[in-house]
């Protein structure tokens, strides 16, 4: 029961950051979508920075970039919805522009 909870919670909370980002990504300022990106950025980093250390060096480097490669992937994730929700509104901003010409 308490695993099922859980993963009901997981996917709720997924669920609800790409609605934020979608949300925020259509803003008309550019910048509040650019916030989750940013902030998941920084969470990668910060576990970058909590690697323990080890004595092998090559160890040590493997490490750092699987967390991160890892760590990465919600950022990169956010950033495409953002420029897919950003390109659509461009667009629209054409079509809008290309309408007044024609009047």
């Amino acid at each position: 029961m308490r695993f099922i909870t859980t993963t009901i919670l997981l996917v709720a909370f997924l669920v609800g950051t790409i609605l934020l980002q979608i949300f925020l990504s259509k803003r008309e300022s550019k910048w509040p979508g650019l916030v989750l990106p940013a902030i998941t950025f920084l969470f990668s980093i910060l576990m970058v920075l909590n690697v323990s250390a080890m004595e092998n060096t090559r160890a040590v480097v493997m490490a750092i970039l699987s967390v991160l490669i890892g760590g990465n992937i919600p950022t990169l994730i956010l950033l495409a919805i953002y420029a897919a929700c950003r390109s659509g509104q461009k667009k629209r901003a054409e079509m809008d522009k290309m309408k007044i010409e024609d009047l």
